[in-house]
């Protein structure tokens, strides 16, 4: 991608990037004004390589069509120390030459656009993860950790943990129940046995992610099994925010973004009620994009240190 020549007399230009586990969104604003806005695939390194991470970067710049860009805020997943900072840092760099790059943890997105500057954040779609802030500078972190070592109550746990349990019953001569059929039936297949080497295939996360809206199906159709995950993973998401508290002391407000928390209903149910039992009130469950907090960033500048600095959990 060829940078543009800078207009020297248009005013200088920000770009906010929200980095999720399926795609990244990008907003240009010139001066106080959105000037463009783009989507293109991920560019989380634990998501794709390198190369299509930098790929995607470049559609996404291009796209917007930036000028005079002196800022960009990037919010990612598996930010959790300054080399994984660095590295992101660096694969912006070259579509926004001489800019200043802040990068940080993808939860202060999400706290940032529900308009708090202290709190606690929660994500909860693709992966899981919670992060606090005090008035005083303390942070903490909680989860985040990947797949293989966490996301409980994420959309990839959830699918997951249904393939599990379909397993499970079909080991013990029981009928699939309704999750098990419905699962077979998104995955085209008609024994629970053929699941397993689906799920060690190359399909990914993400694409197990995306079938989490089966198991929201199956529980409103009466299964306990579906039921019961939904609630355990209300309860693990909750857990998150009880450890920020444990550390920081701060009980809200409590700002949830993510698409599986979004656009669940009954999974927010299953939030709020572990969090009023344990006094946590001050729940709020984002209704605009996360990358929008990054005007609210930029503005207050509470995102600039690094994720890792946060207190260990």
């Amino acid at each position: 991608m060829q940078p543009h020549e800078p207009d020297a007399g248009a005013p200088e230009e920000f770009v906010g990037l929200d980095i999720g586990g399926s795609k990244t969104h990008g907003i240009l604003w010139r001066g106080s004004v959105v000037a463009a806005e783009a989507k293109a695939g991920s560019a989380n390194v634990q998501n794709v390589s390198a190369a299509e991470a930098s790929d995607n970067l470049a559609q996404l710049f291009a796209q917007l069509g930036g000028r005079r860009i002196g800022t960009v805020i990037a919010g990612s997943g598996g930010i959790d120390t300054e080399d994984d900072a660095a590295r992101l840092r660096g694969l912006i760099a070259p579509f926004a030459p001489g800019a200043d790059i802040d990068v940080v943890h993808d939860t202060r997105l999400i706290l940032a656009a529900g308009g708090a500057a202290t709190g606690i954040a929660v994500i909860a779609g693709t992966g899981s993860a919670a992060w606090g802030i005090t008035a005083d500078g303390r942070e903490a972190r909680s989860g985040g950790w990947g797949y293989l070592l966490g996301d409980e109550g994420s959309g990839y746990w959830l699918t997951r943990e249904a393939i599990r349990r379909t397993l499970h019953r079909f080991n013990l001569a029981q009928d699939a129940g309704e999750l098990g059929r419905r699962i077979l039936e998104a995955n085209s297949v008609t024994s629970p046995t053929e699941l397993i080497g689906l799920f060690h295939s190359d399909l990914g996360r993400r694409h197990w992610a995306s079938q989490s809206p089966v198991v929201f199906a199956a529980a409103a159709a009466g299964d306990e099994v579906a039921r019961s995950l939904i609630e355990t993973a209300g309860a693990d998401l909750a857990g998150l925010v009880a450890d920020i508290v444990s550390v920081i002391g701060v009980p809200g407000p409590v700002v949830i973004g993510g698409g599986l928390a979004v656009h669940q209903p009954v999974l927010q149910q299953a939030i709020r009620r572990p969090l009023a039992a344990a006094g946590v009130t001050d729940v709020v469950f984002l209704t605009q994009d996360p990358v929008l907090g990054v005007d609210f960033l930029r503005r207050t500048r509470s995102g600039r240190s690094a994720a890792g600095e946060a207190a260990p959990l």
